[in-house]
């Protein structure tokens, strides 16, 4: 919902940066799993209940996140990266919901469920992308991407906050999830009406 708007704020800082890592050569690829690594140590920190540790490994997971696409921009983008860092994306984001599930037995079942939506909303997002990209269809509004991003309710910047909320208030860990949950699949039914308009033949 917020990702297209935070854009015009966090590209052109991000893309000075993403210039001078890619004249020092440093990949895309390379911020990418270093990326995915630091956010699974995150979350095997929130795991063991080291929250404040398990929070900045998360926002460090998405200053790399940012980063590595800043770099791919410089460089040229390519398929193989735009492959890698949604993968890294997606296990980093049902990583944090399960180490709170580890955390407390109590957690558990919202973090399944948080997971099935994020599961959910994955594969909507990817199956768009997949028949745009059949069609010849492009947007620029999330920045310039190897595939096509569709908008949605429930986008990365809220997935953060989200991630941020449950460290710094994880005693509402569940309420908050099960609402995030709701919007997931609200997400999947918004981008599914969209198909429907846009896909019409």
């Amino acid at each position: 919902m917020f990702d297209a708007r935070l854009r015009p704020l966090i590209d052109p800082p991000l893309n000075r940066i993403g210039r001078a890592l890619a004249a020092g050569g440093v990949t895309a690829n390379m911020l990418t799993f270093l990326g995915l690594v630091l956010g699974l140590a995150g979350a095997g920190a929130i795991a063991l209940g080291q929250l404040a540790i398990g929070l900045a490994l998360i926002i460090a997971n998405r200053l790399l996140d940012g980063l590595d696409g800043a770099v791919a921009r410089a460089n040229g983008p390519t398929a193989l990266g735009g492959y890698f860092d949604i993968v890294a994306d997606f296990a980093f984001y049902v990583s944090i919901p399960l180490a709170f599930g580890f955390l407390d037995p109590a957690n558990t079942q919202a973090a399944l469920v948080l997971v099935a939506a994020f599961v959910l909303t994955g594969v909507s997002f990817l199956a768009f992308a997949v028949v745009a990209a059949e069609r010849g269809e492009e947007t620029r509004a999330h920045g310039r991407k190897s595939f096509f991003y569709s908008t949605g309710l429930a986008e990365g910047a809220e997935t953060i906050a989200v991630f941020i909320a449950f460290a710094l208030f994880p005693a509402w860990f569940v309420p908050i999830a099960y609402g995030y949950a709701a919007l997931c699949v609200l997400t999947v039914f918004q981008r599914s009406a969209l198909a429907v308009t846009q896909f019409r033949d």
